[in-house]
């Protein structure tokens, strides 16, 4: 019986070809829209579950609350003294690591010298948690004595060539420390949170030089340290969340803290599990940009809606078709057939094309996966659907798909009646209300939806782009700082200044397109005593150049001057700042004393209000602070850019022989802020094409069929005088009104959807009504298109040909 059915199928698939390459192609895209969606939500889920015992290992983070349950500050690092106490206090964590990321090295072995981006001092039990293969040296013993380092292939082939690199030694800086190489380890997968290139034992922070044995076991207020728990198997770990603000109270009050003062509502700790970091985790100081989950979703949602779109085509073309077979249904129960066996024969030709295209499908996964991964900079692989888990569910997709999109013309076309159908009287259902001009509308509905999307992506990105940030982001080099200049550092800038070119020099502890997290707690002098602020006043520290190298404009006052040897105890503050203190203007914020830290001064002067951090965070109270180090940042004319570039490094070749000189600009590292939105905007953008485009299809398919069943009506409106216009208006309105529907329906929903997104930006776009109208109306210029390439043909056509037969 099923041989019948497939066979009968086939031999439908080849009497229909152009309503069956509509089915298989409309099923190919939205199937391998699935596929490389799939691959994706699987690389995303499976971040950080190579690890043995990733299940049982949680990340501490740390909160600060500027008011009781009022967060400030989530940090996804803590203070190196915690670790310890930890599981002295909490006998069930078997295990602790930590480590701790040490920015811009430069190394040099011989003559090669390079700044590296991603060295970690690490535990001797980083191995324990984090499981890659060692690959030379015991990678449970390679980290336990100061001073040795284990390197990735990539990085040894860099310093030793062909050579082996165990025992060998790279030097720290300007011949500051030596590293013994004691091991090579393989790098940690791709779809891990962090990504080190260099492991230096964690040991060698006892050197007071680098950090100190004693900071290491006091310090609770550097919050670097990224720290990691492993619990025994199905421990659990909601006690030990629910003990954790006792754990804090307790030893805050050993250390000194009052007895009275309960620390954890203050500042708290929180146990994060590893495999949720890369979806989950937003924090403020995260080791790498983390995916999110609610993208996981939208293009969850989006592929589900292109494969919806294409059963929707199926639905339609073969209820539209269906007059087509009438005779055939009618001769197979008259012969004897039940309604059960024809609904069963047009399931299985309807299995049998999702099938076909999904063997398509696969073949346009694979040739599509790395344009997929050069675009979006994601490694996707093809064999993470072929793992048997996944690739079982895939095989029964087609069924699933199958009988989604078959049901419907399997019921309808099941319940013709023989005696209507062989004697001529069977009609095609065309009521106002059909059920297939509900599908209609969903399809042009999902694909309004996406064009809104699409649009709104793009002139949010567009805002950005175009926003006065308040600061001059164009032609500034930054780079990090090195201490060696400390001494010569005027001498430095001076040279660098000799090129008419360059036009500031500035140095500080961050620099805008970062993050702002610094706060040393603030108090403001009322009534004849200082009180402590309720809001942070974040904190950066910066010598006098900061400003006009980044062309900050005052509001009110003078900037930090090199020459007024009492500049190291004022401050410069932003109109922000003198709104949330109830200042009124910043002329009336001049000389206002602030204690901030251990340093009690005044303030000399009002920035205007800039954007620091991206646009998805609002401008923050800010206070500067004349205390250089970190970044230094060159502002450059717009003139003669590479050779102004050849300069600076010659210069600081000339200072600093043994330091790499390695740069960025600053635009460019703000554009990175917002790179998933970009990636976001292009594949919305091209997934909103494929809807349309399938949705057409199907309109194409449809209006083809309809007017093919009005050949006879066009005659006769012909010969009657109609003209061309008015033929194609009379056989497209039906179409086009559901086009409107759709756009009455997908509008507000599109509202809603694209204002939950905005609010994710601080400055955003409003959500114009241009924008919604304009979806509608593409909508509804490509379904007249669509449609128009065969009415305009019918109506061109010689009635003659239509009527000879009456």
């Amino acid at each position: 019986m099923i041989k019948n059915y497939l066979r009968s199928a086939i031999r439908n698939i080849k009497r229909h070809p152009f309503i069956s390459f509509i089915n298989i192609f409309g099923l190919t895209v939205g199937l391998t829209c699935c596929l490389l969606i799939l691959s994706y939500i699987i690389n995303e889920r499976s971040y950080d579950k190579y690890n043995k015992n990733a299940e049982d290992i949680y990340r501490v983070t740390r909160i600060f609350y500027s008011a009781p349950n009022v967060e400030s500050l989530h940090l996804s690092s803590i203070a190196p003294a915690f670790g310890p106490r930890l599981t002295a206090a909490f006998p069930n964590i078997k295990e602790m690591t930590r480590t701790l990321p040490a920015g811009t090295t430069s190394f040099r072995y011989k003559e090669k010298l390079f700044n590296e981006q991603n060295t970690f001092f690490a535990d001797q039990n980083f191995f324990d948690f984090f499981t890659v293969p060692g690959l030379k040296g015991d990678a449970h013993k390679a980290l336990t004595e100061p001073y040795s380092a284990m390197l990735t292939p990539e990085i040894a082939k860099k310093y030793f060539g062909n050579d082996d690199p165990i025992n060998k030694e790279i030097i720290l800086g300007g011949n500051k420390h030596a590293f013994k190489i004691t091991g090579i380890f393989s790098p940690l997968p791709a779809n891990s949170h962090m990504h080190p290139d260099i492991l230096v034992s964690f040991s060698t922070l006892n050197d007071s030089t680098i950090y100190g044995e004693k900071q290491l076991a006091t310090n609770f207020g550097n919050n670097s340290f990224y720290t990691y728990l492993m619990f025994a198997k199905n421990e659990n770990v909601g006690r030990v969340r629910a003990q954790l603000p006792g754990f804090l109270d307790k030893y805050c009050a050993a250390l000194g803290a009052p007895a009275n003062l309960k620390v954890h509502n203050t500042t708290s700790l929180t146990l994060q599990k590893l495999t949720d970091i890369h979806l989950t985790s937003h924090l403020d100081d995260e080791i790498e940009e983390n995916g999110s989950s609610t993208r996981v979703y939208i293009f969850s949602a989006i592929a589900l809606f292109i494969l919806l779109i294409a059963c929707i085509n199926y639905m339609n073309l073969s209820t539209a078709r269906s007059a087509l077979r009438a005779k055939e249904i009618g001769i197979r129960k008259v012969v004897g057939a039940l309604r059960k066996e024809i609904i069963a024969q047009f399931l299985s030709e309807s299995v049998l094309i999702t099938y076909i295209s999904l063997l398509i499908a696969f073949g346009l996964t694979v040739l599509l996966l790395p344009e997929i991964n050069n675009m979006s900079g994601i490694k996707l692989s093809f064999s993470s659907l072929l793992n048997w888990h996944i690739l079982l569910p895939v095989l029964l997709m087609p069924c699933v798909v199958g009988l989604i999109s078959g049901i419907y013309p399997a019921l309808f076309m099941s319940s013709f009646i023989p005696v209507k159908v062989l004697k001529g009287l069977f009609k095609v259902q065309t009521s106002a209300f059909s059920f297939r001009k509900v599908l209609v509308v969903l399809q042009f509905s999902v694909s309004i939806i996406l064009i809104v999307a699409t649009t709104v992506v793009f002139k949010q990105l567009q805002y950005i782009q175009d926003k006065d940030i308040g600061i001059d982001k164009d032609h500034v080099l930054t780079m990090q700082y090195d201490g060696g200049l400390d001494k010569q550092f005027y001498a430095f800038k001076a040279d660098l200044l000799r090129n008419p070119n360059i036009e500031n020099v500035g140095r500080s502890s961050r620099i805008p397109s970062g993050r702002l997290l610094d706060d040393q707690g603030a108090s403001v002098l009322e009534g004849g005593s200082f009180q402590p602020l309720k809001v942070d006043l974040k904190q950066i520290a910066v010598d006098e150049g900061f400003i006009p190298t980044f062309g900050i404009k005052m509001a009110a006052g003078r900037n930090f001057s090199h020459d007024i040897k009492t500049d190291s105890n004022k401050f410069i503050i932003n109109e922000t700042t003198v709104k949330t203190l109830g200042w009124g203007t910043p002329e009336k914020a001049l000389n206002k004393q602030i204690k901030y830290g251990n340093v009690t001064g005044n303030v000399i002067g009002v920035m205007k209000d800039f954007h620091f951090e991206s646009l998805h965070q609002p401008i923050v109270p800010m206070i500067l602070i004349l205390q250089p180090y970190g970044r230094l940042s060159i502002k450059i004319g717009g003139h003669n850019i590479q050779s102004s570039v050849s300069s600076i490094r010659d210069t600081w070749q000339r200072y600093l022989p043994t330091v790499p000189f390695d740069f960025s600009f600053l635009d460019k590292r703000f554009d990175e802020l917002y790179r998933s939105e970009q990636q976001q905007g292009t594949l919305l953008t091209i997934f909103a094409c494929i809807a349309i485009f399938i949705a057409c299809l199907g309109l194409f398919g449809l209006s083809a069929f309809t007017i093919t069943q009005r050949v006879k009506e066009i005659g006769v409106r012909k010969v009657l005088g109609a003209s061309i216009p008015q033929i194609v208006t009379e056989l497209s309105k039906d179409f086009l009104k559901l086009v409107l529907i759709a756009a009455a329906v997908a509008i507000p929903v599109a509202v809603y959807v694209m204002n939950k997104w905005l609010v994710t930006f601080a400055s955003r776009i409003a959500l114009s009504w241009w924008i919604l109208a304009a979806a509608g109306i593409i909508a509804l210029i490509i379904a007249f298109a669509t449609i128009s390439i065969q009415s305009i043909k019918a109506a061109m056509a010689n009635p003659v040909k239509s009527l000879r037969s009456e």
